[in-house]
């Protein structure tokens, strides 16, 4: 189920300055404060440096305003680069409220950096640092998929197949024929957000997840129980191929039609649709 959504709701669920949540995001681990840190100083002395040599042909205003903005990068830099990751979504020209459900839930684990390491014999050794993720898929009646690969917490325990599930996908098309971008997912059942950037604003886009619900209480249930492949959950086996990965099947008459980052995806929808959204649902019985 899709429903379009107009300029001004789009841009007020993804915001062109940075949210508490995205700043935090771009915040980091103290690492990250050290490099921010690092490159305001080595900014402060650089223009120390520009004063000296080329003393009385700049003015000192300008020093001064160019100073104190490279020296506070430290505090405003997750700013700069949250708006930018925004912007990177609010370029598209159309928006669409989607609803589906829970399709597929896997572990894997992926490598997010190595560090070498000389052990007590003088031999080098690489060390890998990996990380558990979830899997998960969600889809709805006409066959079209999405996949959203985030860092593992115990409360995605609570997800489960068939659970509903809701976004925002974004399209250069009116129509919304082909999608482009999907945003973070919310699984109203559990009122939980499966996200590893926070794209949208959540209070928003509950607000208007409620709204569409009374506007069209009569609506289909998004995704038909006789249409769904028979699916478990699954962790990472320690035989796999490949590492830290699974593959997953898929039923023969569901095509593949999902796609990450910039690449499009082909939909079938309706010129208009209604939502509706299933409460109460039992909690996953499986421990991760």
């Amino acid at each position: 189920m899709l429903i379009p959504l107009t300029r001004k709701i789009f841009e007020s669920l993804i915001p062109l300055v940075a949210t508490g949540g995205q700043y935090a995001y771009f915040w980091g681990k103290p690492r990250d404060l050290l490099k921010r840190v690092l490159i305001s100083v080595v900014g402060i002395f650089a223009i120390v440096f520009v004063r000296v040599l080329l003393f009385g042909v700049i003015p000192d205003g300008i020093l001064l305003f160019v100073g104190l903005s490279v020296g506070l990068y430290w505090i405003w830099g997750p700013i700069l680069w949250a708006s930018l990751r925004n912007m990177e979504y609010r370029r598209f020209g159309y928006a669409g409220f989607w609803q589906g459900r829970v399709t597929d839930i896997f572990l894997t684990e992926e490598l997010i950096g190595t560090e070498e390491n000389v052990n007590n014999r003088g031999e080098l050794v690489v060390v890998e640092n990996r990380e558990r993720c979830l899997n998960i898929e969600v889809g709805d009646e006409t066959g079209f998929t999405a996949q959203l690969r985030v860092p593992l917490k115990r409360y995605h325990r609570a997800i489960d197949l068939g659970d509903v599930a809701e976004m925002v996908v974004l399209s250069n098309r009116g129509d919304l024929g082909r999608i482009a971008q999907t945003s973070d997912i919310y699984i109203p059942d559990h009122n939980l957000w499966v996200s590893d950037y926070p794209y949208l604003q959540q209070d928003a886009f509950i607000d208007v997840s409620r709204r569409l619900s009374t506007q069209y209480p009569d609506a289909a249930d998004p995704v038909e129980a006789e249409a769904q492949p028979t699916r478990r959950k699954r962790t990472p086996k320690s035989g796999s191929s490949q590492e830290g990965s699974l593959v997953r099947s898929r039923s023969n008459d569901a095509p593949d039609t999902r796609k990450r980052n910039s690449q499009e995806v082909e939909s079938d929808y309706p010129a208009a649709a209604s939502p509706r959204r299933r409460r109460s649902r039992r909690p996953a019985n499986e421990d991760w």
